[in-house]
């Protein structure tokens, strides 16, 4: 159910995502979703990738700074209040959402968000007991 995260940083210019990305094409590393944060000092990439462990000794053995981090991949009713579901299913726990962002594919009538929580693994156990369905990586990763 747990999902690896990498975390890349790179400087706030223009060109400095290119260059991860061009090395992973390179290796044949199919990046899955992706979120870009920045400020105004840095950036930071944040992907799932179909082989995330060649993909963090690649780009650290280039210079990059990565991290990984546990995400949950959760489906949501892709309809007016889906979200709003999922959320009601944290109220009154405490756990902290401390970022999410959208996987850019359908799988039916459900869409799929990725969250990043304070506690996972408390999160896993309130959302499974509301009934939200969690996907395993093998189940993010196919195309």
């Amino acid at each position: 159910m747990k999902i690896q995260q990498l975390s890349l940083f790179a400087e706030n210019k223009p060109g400095h995502i290119a260059a991860p990305a061009r090395l992973l094409a390179q290796e044949g590393i199919d990046i899955r979703a992706l979120f870009l944060a920045d400020t105004q000092e840095y950036g930071i990439l944040r992907m799932i990738v179909a082989d995330w462990q060649k993909a963090a000794a690649l780009l650290e053995a280039h210079g990059f700074v990565a991290k990984v981090t546990e995400v949950l991949a959760v489906e949501v009713a892709d309809r007016p209040g889906g979200l709003a579901d999922v959320l009601g299913a944290l109220e009154g726990s405490g756990i902290n959402i401390e970022y999410m962002y959208a996987f850019p594919c359908l799988r039916g009538d459900q869409a799929i968000l990725i969250f990043r929580f304070n506690d996972t693994d408390a999160a896993i156990e309130r959302l499974q007991a509301a009934g939200i369905n969690l996907l395993a990586s093998e189940e993010l990763l196919e195309k």
